[in-house]
C-alpha cells in the first residue's frame, strides 16, 4: 500500500513551481468536466484519472446523475482524438489564428474598412484554425453523451380529460359575449390558469427529490436542525466579479443612456396607463397592435419601484429583462459545453453593445431573446436527456414569448424545423416517436398559454397581422425587386451584420457598424469554423441547431422583404443574441484550454489565461465606447430634446403658471407634444396648440407660456399680433439644432379671481 504524503510534504509541494513535485492525497477527488480548473491548478488529471473518467464532461456526469447507465458513455477517445487533459505543446497555430481573426476584423472596423484584406485575413484564420482541430493538436470542449432511452409517455388521463372542457371555458371567457372588450379580468385568468394547471398535472412527472414538497420537507428538516454552512471558492469569485461587471454594464447611467423618448415610447405609456386604469387589455391595438407583456411589466415597475409613467419605468423593465436573460444563456451554454463556456457566454452577452442597447432603450426588443433563451435551454436539455418536464417548460416559454415581442411569431415554426433536423441525425436512434410526441405536447402547452392572444386574433385578426403583413408583401407597398432577390440579399446582409454592417436604424443601433466587437466578432467567425469542422466529424445536431438558429432566428429582419432597408436591424434579430454568444464562448473556452494545456509551467498557464483576460478587457473598452460615448453622443443628436421642453414647462407650473397655460406650438418633424407633457410630470396631457387655435387662449387671464420651433415664423408674428405685451427668448440647448423660442404672457389683473 502507497504510503500518504505528510501534510509538510503537501505544503512544499503546493509552494513548488515544478510539476514534477505535486502531490496529492488519496481523498482528493478531481472535479470531473472542468479541464480548465485543472490545469490551471496545475494537476496532472492523466496521470490519477482512467481513460474512463477523462472523457467524461460536466455534461455527462449530470447525465449520470439522472440515472443514465454509465455503459453510455465511450470508455476510450475516438480513434486520432487526444483528450483535453494531456499537455500537448504549444498550438502556435491556435494563436496565430486568433491574432489573424483580430487583425480581420480590426480591417472592417469603421470609418476606414478594407473588406478585401479582412476577407483574407479571415480565410487564413479559419484554414488555420481548422486545420488544427482536424489534426487534433487542441481540445474542443466534448458534448456530453445522450440518454439513449426514450423520453417516458403515461400521462395521467383524469386531469388532460377534465382540462379540455375548462380550456373551452376559458376561451369563451375571453371573448364576446362574455367579455366585449376582450381584457383579461379575475374570471378567465383562473379559468385560464386552471385548465394549464389541469394539464401540466397531468403530464408533469414527479421527482421524489425536486419538487416543491421536496424543499418544503428538506427546509423544515433545517429547522429542527439548523445549521449554515459558507462555502467559497475560486469559482464563486470569478462568478461574483463576473455578474458585478455585466450588472455595472446593464445598468450605468440607465437614466441617462439614452436621455430621450420618441414617439414609440408615447405609444407605449398610454397603454401602461389605460392598464392602471384597469383596461387590462390581452392585445393593445394603439399604433398598429402591440403584445401586452411589456404594458403589464412596466405597470408593475412604475409602482414598485414609483417612478410613474415615465421613460424609466420602461428602462427599468426592459434592462431588467435583459439581465434574467443572461442566465438562461449561461445554463444553455453549460449544457452544450462546460460552465466556462457557459459563464464566457454570460460575460460576453452581458458587456456587448448590441444587447446592452437593445435592452436600454426601454421599448419591447429585449423581450424577444428573454423568451428564447429559456426554450432554447430546456428544448436541448430536454432532448439531450430524454427530460419530459424541460419539454413541458420548453413549451411554457414558447408561449409566453408570444405575448412579448412580435418576431417571436416566427418562433414556431424555427421549432418544427429544428426537430425536423433533429431527426435525420442519428442521436435520435430509437427515440424518433417519443421525440414527435414531445413537440406535440410543446405546442399543446404553448397553444394553452396563448390562448386569450388566440382568442383577440379570431376577433381581429386584421390588426395582429397589419405589421408583420406590411413587411412581408406588399400590403403598404409594392416589392422593390423580385422577391428572391430581395430575400437573398437580406439574408446575406444579416448574415455578415455581425461583421459589417447592423443597419441604419439609429433608435437602437450605431448605423455602418458591425453588431459586434471586434473581439466578439473574431471569436465568432472561429466558433463557426468549430462547429462545422466537429459537424463534420460527428454529426452532432446540437452543433447544427447552433449554426442553423442564427439565420433562423433573424427571419423577423430577413422578412422584411417590401421594406428591405430596415434589414438588419439589430430589435428583430436580436434573440440571434443567444447562438451567438454561446459560439462565441466556445471558441474562447477551446482558445484558452489549448493555451493553458500547451505550456507545462504554472507562470506560462498564467499568462495565458492574462492574455485571454486582454482580450476580454479590451472587449469590455470597446463595447463600454460604443454605448457609453457613440450610441448615447449620436441618439441625442438624433433625437428632439422634449425633456428640455418638459422642463420649461415644470419650472414655469411651479413658479408662475398653470399646466393648463402652457402650449406646444407643433411643426413638421418636430417634438412629439405627448413626450413634453410626460417630461414635464403630466403623463396623460397633450401640450399641442396649433395656430389656427391661439385665440381661444384669450379669454384666459392667466400666464401663459408658448414654446415655438425657431422656424415658425409664422407662429410668432400671429402670438405678438394676439399678444402684443408678450415677451419672445430664445432658449438655447446643449444640442447643435435644438434651440427653441418661449413666447412668455404675463396673467393679467383678472387671473386673481379664477379659482
Amino acid at each position: 500500500m502507497k504510503e500518504e504524503p505528510t501534510v509538510l510534504d503537501y505544503l512544499k509541494a503546493k509552494l513548488s513551481f515544478r510539476r514534477d513535485r505535486q502531490i496529492k492525497f488519496s481523498w482528493e477527488e478531481p472535479e470531473a468536466g472542468e479541464s480548465l480548473d485543472q490545469e490551471i491548478e496545475g494537476r496532472a488529471p492523466q496521470e490519477q484519472r482512467t481513460p474512463q473518467e477523462t472523457l467524461v464532461s460536466g455534461s455527462e456526469v449530470n447525465l449520470l446523475q439522472e440515472g443514465i447507465p454509465q455503459a453510455e458513455t465511450s470508455p476510450l477517445p475516438a480513434p486520432g482524438e487526444i483528450s483535453r487533459q494531456e499537455t500537448k505543446p504549444f498550438p502556435w497555430l491556435v494563436f496565430l489564428a486568433l491574432l489573424l481573426a483580430i487583425g480581420a476584423q480590426l480591417a472592417i472596423e469603421p470609418p476606414r474598412r478594407s473588406a478585401i484584406t479582412a476577407i483574407v485575413l479571415y480565410a487564413l484564420a479559419s484554414g488555420l484554425f481548422a486545420f488544427e482541430i482536424l489534426r487534433s493538436r487542441w481540445g474542443i470542449v466534448p458534448l456530453g453523451k445522450e440518454a439513449k432511452r426514450p423520453m417516458p409517455f403515461q400521462i395521467g388521463w383524469v386531469p388532460i380529460l377534465v382540462s379540455v372542457p375548462v380550456m373551452l371555458l376559458a376561451f369563451l371567457l375571453f371573448g364576446e359575449p362574455f367579455n366585449p372588450e376582450y381584457w383579461f379580468n379575475q374570471l378567465n385568468v383562473f379559468v385560464w390558469v386552471l385548465s394549464l394547471g389541469l394539464v401540466l398535472k397531468g403530464m408533469w412527472i414527479p421527482d421524489s427529490k425536486a419538487g416543491p414538497l421536496a424543499y418544503l420537507k428538506r427546509w423544515l428538516v433545517g429547522l429542527r436542525k439548523p445549521f449554515v454552512s459558507l462555502k467559497i471558492t475560486s469559482w464563486t469569485v470569478v462568478v461574483l466579479l463576473t455578474v458585478g461587471v455585466v450588472v455595472f454594464f446593464r445598468l450605468y447611467h440607465l437614466s441617462q443612456v439614452p436621455g430621450e423618448m420618441f414617439s414609440d415610447h408615447a405609444e407605449k405609456l398610454l397603454d401602461v396607463s389605460d392598464v392602471l386604469n384597469g383596461q387590462t387589455g390581452i392585445f393593445f391595438p394603439r399604433n398598429t397592435g402591440r403584445e401586452a407583456f411589456q404594458m403589464y411589466l412596466t405597470a408593475v415597475v412604475s409602482i414598485i419601484f414609483h417612478t410613474g409613467l415615465s421613460f424609466m419605468s420602461l428602462k427599468i423593465g426592459t434592462a431588467l429583462m435583459g439581465l434574467v436573460t443572461l442566465p438562461f444563456i449561461y445554463f444553455l451554454g453549460k449544457e452544450v459545453g462546460n460552465r466556462w463556456v457557459g459563464l464566457l457566454a454570460f460575460l460576453l452577452a452581458g458587456i456587448a453593445y448590441w444587447p446592452n442597447v437593445i435592452s436600454r432603450v426601454g421599448l419591447r426588443f429585449t423581450l424577444y431573446p428573454l423568451f428564447v433563451a429559456p426554450m432554447l435551454y430546456f428544448l436541448i436539455r430536454g432532448l439531450r436527456r430524454s427530460n419530459r418536464n424541460n419539454i413541458i417548460l420548453a413549451g411554457l416559454a414558447l408561449g409566453m414569448g408570444l405575448y412579448g415581442y412580435s418576431p417571436m411569431r416566427i418562433v414556431p415554426l424555427v421549432v418544427a424545423l429544428l426537430y425536423g433536423v433533429y431527426l435525420l441525425h442519428p442521436q435520435s436512434k430509437g427515440k424518433r416517436w417519443s421525440a414527435i410526441n414531445s413537440l406535440i405536447l410543446m405546442g399543446y402547452v404553448a397553444f394553452i398559454v396563448f390562448l386569450p392572444l388566440l382568442r383577440y386574433i379570431l376577433h381581429d385578426p386584421t390588426i395582429f397581422e397589419y405589421r408583420t403583413l406590411t413587411r412581408l408583401a406588399e400590403t403598404e407597398r409594392p416589392f422593390p425587386a423580385p422577391v428572391w432577390l430581395v430575400f437573398l440579399s437580406n439574408l446575406w446582409k444579416a448574415m455578415i451584420m455581425f461583421f459589417w454592417d447592423n443597419g441604419s436604424i439609429w433608435v437602437h443601433s450605431i448605423p455602418g457598424r458591425p453588431a459586434l466587437d471586434v473581439i466578439s466578432a473574431a471569436l465568432l467567425l472561429l466558433g463557426m469554423v468549430i462547429l462545422v469542422v466537429r459537424y463534420l466529424r460527428k454529426r452532432e445536431w446540437v452543433d447544427l441547431w447552433l449554426l442553423l438558429l442564427i439565420p433562423l432566428l433573424m427571419m423577423p429582419s430577413i422578412l422584411s422583404l417590401a421594406f428591405p432597408d430596415e434589414n438588419p436591424s439589430l430589435n428583430r434579430t436580436s434573440a440571434a443574441i443567444v447562438p451567438v454568444f454561446i459560439i462565441c464562448a466556445l471558441a474562447l473556452e477551446g482558445i484558452l484550454s489549448s493555451f493553458v494545456s500547451g505550456v507545462k509551467s504554472r507562470f506560462g498557464k498564467a499568462l495565458a489565461v492574462v492574455f485571454i483576460l486582454f482580450l476580454l478587457a479590451l472587449s469590455a473598452t470597446q463595447n463600454y465606447n460604443l454605448v457609453f460615448q457613440t450610441y448615447n453622443q449620436q441618439f441625442m443628436a438624433g433625437a428632439w430634446n422634449t425633456s428640455e421642453i418638459g422642463h420649461v414647462i415644470r419650472g414655469f407650473v411651479d413658479s408662475i403658471g398653470d399646466p393648463d397655460t402652457a402650449y406646444v406650438v407643433p411643426f413638421p418633424y418636430w417634438v412629439d407634444t405627448r413626450l413634453v407633457g410626460i417630461n414635464a410630470g403630466f403623463p396623460t396631457r397633450d401640450y399641442a396648440l396649433w395656430p389656427d387655435s391661439f385665440e381661444s387662449t384669450l379669454a384666459d387671464p392667466r400666464a401663459k407660456l408658448f414654446i415655438i420651433k425657431t422656424e415658425d415664423v409664422d407662429a410668432v408674428n400671429k402670438l405678438r399680433l394676439l399678444y402684443p405685451s408678450g415677451k419672445l427668448s430664445l432658449h438655447p440647448s446643449p444640442y447643435i439644432g435644438k434651440d427653441f423660442y418661449l413666447y412668455f404672457v404675463p396673467a393679467t389683473q383678472d387671473s386673481v379671481s379664477l379659482p
